[in-house]
């Protein structure tokens, strides 16, 4: 594999493109709109600043960066046999784009979903070649962590569970199989976390400030509602809603707090506020 496809700039897409690059692809990057794409390739440009002095990658920045070439256009994606899925969490939004790639892409190409929470099932279902839908769900920030989870959907074939496995290694990550079942296992078990700290600010049990400072001393690298700034409150309360909806359980019901910071447009670190201030 020489080449490969990501559709969607924003945080992870951006991030997923940076790695595949970094890992010596060529890396066909799609969005929308040209706005859309230039601030895909500031964060890749920003990220990679940060890393070279640091001596963390295997190749000058500047030849990482020209590895990435920007599209809005998914045709462009016709001569490519793996592509990521890196769009905003909502499962319409995602089945009809994996309509247009089925439609678009090679017959033997893959499609793989970075979706945190959504069934891939339900998004093979949306295509002619199910056998070939798979989910590679990373982590945020994608250059630095090291690990992904891979989803098997009810028709993945065992050969694109391998090929999959095999671009994870090639990226120096480490797989992680999960069953296809709402949230996987990263989710599964952060947000319900997310979720009660959220739960605990509302209540006054503690600030923003003391609830992090005691999670982080308990051995965690950062706090959970830190966290939730650096994942996006928006995609937090998506996967909240998708996890309660599929399961069932009022215990994933989102925070009345977290859909108040969304709907006053408080997403976190991408906006400039969440549950904590972020310079611009």
């Amino acid at each position: 594999m020489e080449q490969i496809g990501v559709v969607g700039a924003g945080t992870m897409g951006a991030g997923i493109a940076q790695v595949c690059a970094t890992a010596g692809l060529q890396v066909v990057l799609v969005d929308v709109g040209p706005d859309q794409l230039r601030r895909g390739q500031a964060a890749i440009a920003e990220s990679l600043g940060r890393l070279e002095p640091k001596g963390k990658l295997p190749r000058p920045a500047a030849e990482i960066a020209r590895r990435v070439r920007v599209t809005t256009a998914v045709s462009d994606l016709a001569r490519v046999d793996f592509v990521i899925e890196a769009a905003f969490e909502d499962a319409a939004v995602k089945c009809e784009l994996f309509r247009t790639l089925d439609a678009s892409c090679l017959p033997g190409a893959i499609l793989a979903s970075n979706t945190s929470s959504i069934s891939i099932t339900t998004l093979a279902a949306a295509t002619k070649r199910p056998e070939q839908v798979v989910g590679l769900h990373f982590m945020n920030p994608v250059p630095v962590m090291g690990y992904v989870e891979l989803i098997r959907g009810l028709r993945t074939s065992d050969a694109t569970m391998e090929r999959t496995r095999e671009l994870a290694k090639a990226l120096h990550k480490t797989a992680v199989e999960s069953n296809d079942s709402a949230g996987f296992i990263a989710n599964r078990v952060l947000m319900p976390m997310i979720n009660e700290a959220v739960f605990a600010l509302a209540e006054g049990v503690g600030t923003a400030e003391a609830i992090d400072t005691m999670m982080k001393g308990l051995n965690f690298p950062m706090g959970p509602l830190a966290l939730a700034d650096l994942i996006g409150l928006d995609v937090c309360l998506a996967i909240l809603e998708v996890m309660q909806r599929e399961l069932g359980d009022a215990k994933y019901r989102p925070a009345p707090l977290l859909r108040r910071y969304v709907q006053a447009g408080w997403l976190g670190r991408k906006s400039g506020r969440g549950f904590f201030e972020y310079a611009t």
